[in-house]
């Protein structure tokens, strides 16, 4: 689970990026506040890659999926985006979740 929520994350990494760029083309918004927004959940993405087996990661990456879904309102690709890496987000636990457990039963039958 953790490897596809890690690249789901560093997918987001960059989809971020892209869409800080975009809104500074905002005239409402000032360059300060795009790149401290974008800048602080560019980190969150890349930190939380390494908390994953923690509890409560899972839970702080669905608030980052919300942040996303809600970042539409300033650039509104990320509607369909933030749904997009929702969905990825989604099927990154439900399937990785799967993985490990045919990797435990493979591993209890090996020993």
């Amino acid at each position: 689970m953790r490897t596809l929520c890690s690249s789901t994350l560093i997918g987001e990494f960059f989809v971020i990026g892209f869409a800080g760029l975009v809104a500074m083309k905002n005239p409402d918004l000032s360059m300060g506040t795009v790149w401290t927004v974008s800048g602080i959940a560019m980190g969150l993405c890349v930190v939380l890659c390494g908390f994953l087996k923690r509890p409560g990661a899972l839970v702080v990456g669905w608030a980052l999926q919300v942040g996303l879904f809600a970042s539409g309102f300033v650039v509104g690709t990320m509607f369909f985006l933030g749904l997009v890496f929702g969905g990825l987000w989604w099927a990154s636990i439900h399937f990785g979740r799967k993985v490990d457990e045919a990797k435990a039963r493979n591993a209890a039958q090996a020993a």
